[in-house]
Protein backbone atom coordinates (compact mmCIF):
# COMPACT_ATOMS: atom_id res chain seq x y z
CA UNK A 1 0.00 0.00 0.00
CA UNK A 2 1.03 3.60 -0.84
CA UNK A 3 2.47 5.63 1.63
CA UNK A 4 -0.27 8.44 3.05
CA UNK A 5 0.20 12.07 2.71
CA UNK A 6 -2.79 14.44 3.79
CA UNK A 7 -3.03 18.05 4.65
CA UNK A 8 -5.58 19.45 6.59
CA UNK A 9 -6.52 23.16 5.80
CA UNK A 10 -10.25 23.83 7.43
CA UNK A 11 -12.54 21.63 9.85
CA UNK A 12 -13.53 19.01 7.31
CA UNK A 13 -9.52 18.20 6.42
CA UNK A 14 -9.22 17.89 10.33
CA UNK A 15 -12.06 15.19 10.18
CA UNK A 16 -10.63 13.21 7.84
CA UNK A 17 -7.30 13.01 9.56
CA UNK A 18 -8.72 12.25 12.35
CA UNK A 19 -10.20 9.41 10.95
CA UNK A 20 -6.98 8.60 9.66
CA UNK A 21 -5.40 8.87 13.15
CA UNK A 22 -7.75 7.26 15.42
CA UNK A 23 -6.10 4.29 17.62
CA UNK A 24 -2.59 6.09 16.95
CA UNK A 25 -0.14 5.20 19.93
CA UNK A 26 2.59 7.54 20.86
CA UNK A 27 4.95 7.99 23.70
CA UNK A 28 5.08 10.84 25.48
CA UNK A 29 8.38 11.32 23.96
CA UNK A 30 7.19 11.27 20.58
CA UNK A 31 5.67 15.14 21.32
CA UNK A 32 7.84 18.23 20.62
CA UNK A 33 6.09 21.93 20.99
CA UNK A 34 8.84 23.98 18.76
CA UNK A 35 7.24 27.38 20.22
CA UNK A 36 9.80 29.70 18.21
CA UNK A 37 8.44 27.85 15.05
CA UNK A 38 4.83 28.06 16.62
CA UNK A 39 4.96 23.60 15.60
CA UNK A 40 3.73 20.95 17.54
CA UNK A 41 5.18 17.43 15.84
CA UNK A 42 3.70 14.01 17.10
CA UNK A 43 5.64 11.12 15.55
CA UNK A 44 2.87 8.23 16.08
CA UNK A 45 2.37 4.61 15.13
CA UNK A 46 -0.73 4.62 13.45
CA UNK A 47 -3.08 1.89 12.40
CA UNK A 48 -3.66 1.88 8.61
CA UNK A 49 -8.27 1.59 8.78
CA UNK A 50 -7.65 2.29 5.02
CA UNK A 51 -6.45 -1.24 4.40
CA UNK A 52 -8.80 -2.80 7.36
CA UNK A 53 -12.01 -1.03 6.29
CA UNK A 54 -11.44 -2.77 2.55
CA UNK A 55 -14.36 -5.75 3.22
CA UNK A 56 -11.43 -8.26 3.19
CA UNK A 57 -11.25 -11.00 6.00
CA UNK A 58 -8.06 -10.46 7.32
CA UNK A 59 -5.85 -12.59 10.06
CA UNK A 60 -3.27 -9.24 10.22
CA UNK A 61 -3.35 -5.50 9.78
CA UNK A 62 -0.61 -3.18 9.30
CA UNK A 63 0.66 0.03 11.17
CA UNK A 64 2.61 2.87 10.27
CA UNK A 65 5.18 5.19 11.80
CA UNK A 66 3.86 8.62 10.66
CA UNK A 67 4.41 12.29 11.52
CA UNK A 68 2.07 14.93 12.73
CA UNK A 69 2.33 18.65 12.19
CA UNK A 70 0.33 21.38 13.25
CA UNK A 71 1.43 25.22 12.05
CA UNK A 72 0.63 28.19 13.25
CA UNK A 73 0.03 26.75 17.00
CA UNK A 74 0.41 29.88 19.23
CA UNK A 75 0.11 28.08 22.62
CA UNK A 76 -0.28 23.91 23.74
CA UNK A 77 -2.18 23.37 27.09
CA UNK A 78 -2.18 18.97 28.53
CA UNK A 79 -4.27 17.67 30.48
CA UNK A 80 -3.58 14.07 32.27
CA UNK A 81 -0.18 14.35 30.09
CA UNK A 82 2.99 14.12 32.44
CA UNK A 83 6.07 15.39 30.39
CA UNK A 84 8.32 13.84 32.85
CA UNK A 85 7.07 10.46 31.99
CA UNK A 86 7.99 10.29 28.97
CA UNK A 87 7.71 6.28 28.38
CA UNK A 88 4.07 6.92 29.41
CA UNK A 89 1.94 5.66 25.84
CA UNK A 90 -0.65 7.55 24.65
CA UNK A 91 -3.99 6.17 22.24
CA UNK A 92 -5.15 8.87 20.47
CA UNK A 93 -8.64 8.71 20.18
CA UNK A 94 -10.12 12.14 17.66
CA UNK A 95 -9.11 15.41 16.59
CA UNK A 96 -11.55 17.96 16.83
CA UNK A 97 -11.44 21.86 16.18
CA UNK A 98 -13.44 24.62 18.36
CA UNK A 99 -13.74 27.74 17.02
CA UNK A 100 -13.01 31.04 18.96
CA UNK A 101 -12.90 33.60 16.60
CA UNK A 102 -12.72 32.40 12.94
CA UNK A 103 -10.38 31.34 11.76
CA UNK A 104 -8.54 30.61 14.99
CA UNK A 105 -9.95 28.37 17.50
CA UNK A 106 -8.56 25.11 19.20
CA UNK A 107 -7.12 22.01 18.02
CA UNK A 108 -8.36 19.14 20.67
CA UNK A 109 -6.64 15.85 20.47
CA UNK A 110 -8.19 13.06 22.43
CA UNK A 111 -6.67 10.52 24.17
CA UNK A 112 -7.70 7.37 26.08
CA UNK A 113 -7.57 7.50 30.02
CA UNK A 114 -9.26 11.57 29.69
CA UNK A 115 -5.73 12.57 28.39
CA UNK A 116 -5.54 15.32 25.90
CA UNK A 117 -3.96 18.43 24.12
CA UNK A 118 -5.65 21.40 23.28
CA UNK A 119 -3.73 23.14 20.95
CA UNK A 120 -4.40 27.54 20.59
CA UNK A 121 -4.26 27.76 16.70
CA UNK A 122 -4.34 30.76 14.54
CA UNK A 123 -6.30 28.72 11.81
CA UNK A 124 -6.34 24.66 11.03
CA UNK A 125 -3.08 23.58 9.39
CA UNK A 126 -1.63 20.12 9.90
CA UNK A 127 -0.17 17.55 7.92
CA UNK A 128 -0.01 14.13 8.13
CA UNK A 129 2.88 11.72 6.27
CA UNK A 130 3.78 8.17 6.48
CA UNK A 131 7.20 7.68 7.45
CA UNK A 132 8.13 4.50 6.33
CA UNK A 133 7.21 1.02 5.42
CA UNK A 134 4.71 -0.75 7.29
CA UNK A 135 4.53 -3.68 9.58
CA UNK A 136 1.94 -6.35 10.92
CA UNK A 137 0.02 -6.54 14.08
CA UNK A 138 -2.21 -8.88 14.57
CA UNK A 139 -4.59 -6.80 17.01
CA UNK A 140 -7.47 -4.36 15.64
CA UNK A 141 -8.68 -1.79 17.55
CA UNK A 142 -12.27 -2.70 19.03
CA UNK A 143 -13.88 -0.34 21.64
CA UNK A 144 -17.23 2.13 21.80
CA UNK A 145 -17.25 5.11 20.28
Amino acid sequence: MDTLKLIALDEEDLQILSAHLQDSVLKVSDIEYLAAEKKLVLGVNRFVWEQAADGKRRRSFERRRAALLFDRVYSVKATGIDHQRKDDVLSLLAIHFIVSDAPSGIVELTFAANKALRLEVEAIEAQLTDLGPAWETAFKPEHEV
